[in-house]
């Protein structure tokens, strides 16, 4: 009796653990990737680096971590969750003790480089093992904390950085990652499950040609964006990817344990939301990107005010995702992703209207309430349709595949941003403000389209997906999709 009753006292305390450490540790990974964002002035001037040097300290950590992601969720898969989520986050804390004591710009775009190897571990790792530790209800509220935690993590990054460049220094905000890496690890081994290693080996073959697919891709992108098209650089970086990942889809064919199951895509849900993903990252990204940079140099904010600035958006962001559990058993996962998007569709084509003489409330709070609205009701359900029926020996590439079109979607959504900003900007003259206003608009005008073409693969991918899966499963309501991956 004695003992029945401890079980059940601890299975739930052990589940909140687990899911803490998994979300602590995904946090971090989001952090530094907006943390840089409101602190990049005053690192530039700290380490003296050039335009292109600093536009590599975001960019090496991206090329990494989207580059890797596949190859991430496969270790997890055959090595054993635990392990390969407890390595992840050992390289990801080093590196940011690394960065934050670079004594040249070198040594921090090197250690940006390593933080995206653990990133691309962790962050597939995370929701593999959020799959395997929870069922039903259950996963329903964990992946809406784990949306959550996505939603807030990019603009909250905003608010640490800038606090931290503004307050001490902008290596501060990622010596903090240090004491929360450990404590994690600390942590981990006793509490997180060991999951079962999956019988084979490491599609060598898929993990170097969706790397070198991926990772030139995303360089071509982020090169081309700074130095044209035409340039050398971007012409063999345009042709090492067309060639990587066509042998990628062939190799995924034809291999026995792919890294990548292509039958994933045969489903129209999980597409559409790979693709829904891709869209709707390419244009928050900007957001994230060219508003920090109006509030600052339009605006005149400093780099705390700016971080400060995303703070209705990320309240609204985070009470609505956590209400997300109640909504979905009430309309469901479909009606909130499209109520999501639209949202946010509204609140970016309000917010491109800024110009260098706009009032921040108005012109910027009151759309961001709208984002971080969309935000919060749009990503569990692009998550939860992105894992819909895999099956358990999926879980780690269906989850690889969610983080890859995440960090991809930033990474090529930014490159092509930042073109048409630049394209915008060159036909204007007079002051800064000015000039970042023009780019800013433009850019949020493009992320504004990236958003309607999303809101169009939900409409034909993604509802009769949806429509579909419920027919076959006509008894389960409306939160089960979550847990289709058992079914």
């Amino acid at each position: 009796m004695t003992s029945t009753t401890s079980a059940i006292r601890t299975t739930p305390l052990h589940k909140g653990a687990i899911l803490t450490i998994i979300l602590v540790s995904y946090f971090m990974i989001l952090l530094d990737n907006s943390v840089i964002f409101t602190a990049l002035p005053s690192l530039q001037a700290d380490l003296q680096l050039s335009g292109t040097e600093l536009a590599w300290v975001q960019d090496a950590y991206t090329l990494v971590f989207g580059g890797l992601l596949l190859l991430g969720a496969r270790a997890g898969d055959i090595l054993g969750r635990k392990p390969v989520f407890i390595f992840g986050l050992t390289v990801f804390s080093v590196a940011s003790l690394l960065i934050a004591v670079s004594p040249a710009g070198w040594w921090l775009i090197a250690s940006r480089a390593v933080q995206g190897i653990g990133a691309a571990v962790v962050a597939p790792s995370a929701l593999s093992l959020i799959t395997a530790t929870f069922e039903g209800a259950e996963r329903s509220r964990a992946v809406a904390w784990y949306s959550a935690t996505a939603g807030i993590g990019a603009s909250l990054g905003l608010v640490v950085g800038g606090a931290m460049a503004s307050w001490f220094s902008w290596r501060a905000g990622f010596f903090l990652n240090v004491p929360i890496g450990l404590a994690m690890l600390a942590l981990a081994p006793r509490y997180l499950p060991h999951t079962p290693k999956l019988p084979g080996r490491f599609d060598i073959v898929g993990a170097i040609t969706s790397t070198l697919g991926v990772g030139s891709l995303v360089f071509t992108i982020l090169y081309a964006a700074e130095f044209g098209w035409g340039a050398a650089p971007a012409l063999i970086g345009l042709t090492l990817a067309g060639i990587g990942l066509a042998m990628f889809v062939v190799a995924e064919a034809r291999a026995a344990q792919p890294i990548m199951p292509l039958r994933l895509f045969t489903s129209r849900l999980r597409t559409g939301a790979y693709l829904t993903r891709l869209l709707y990252l390419g244009a928050m990204i900007g957001f994230f990107f060219f508003t920090s940079q109006y509030l600052q140099e339009a605006l005149g904010f400093t780099p705390l005010q700016a971080g400060l600035a995303f703070l209705p958006m990320t309240l609204v962001n985070f009470a609505v995702a956590l209400a997300v559990p109640r909504l979905v058993t009430r309309f469901g996962n479909t009606a909130l992703l499209i109520a999501g998007v639209i949202l946010t569709f509204a609140g970016m084509v309000w917010l491109s209207r800024i110009d260098a003489t706009s009032n921040y409330l108005t012109a910027v709070a009151l759309p961001m309430l709208l984002i971080g609205a969309g935000q919060g009701l749009a990503f569990a359900p692009m998550t939860t349709f992105g894992i819909s029926g895999a099956t358990a020996s999926d879980a780690g590439a269906a989850s690889g595949v969610v983080n890859t079109f995440h960090q991809v979607g930033s990474s090529l959504g930014l490159g092509i941003l930042v073109a048409v900003a630049g394209a915008a900007a060159s036909g204007t003259t007079g002051t800064v403000a000015a000039t970042i206003s023009a780019e800013a608009a433009a850019a949020l005008t493009a992320g504004s389209v990236f958003l309607a073409g999303g809101l169009v693969i939900v409409m034909t991918l993604v509802v009769p997906g949806a429509a579909a899966l419920h027919r076959r499963t006509p008894l389960a309501p409306a939160p089960a999709l979550v847990g289709a991956a058992h079914n």
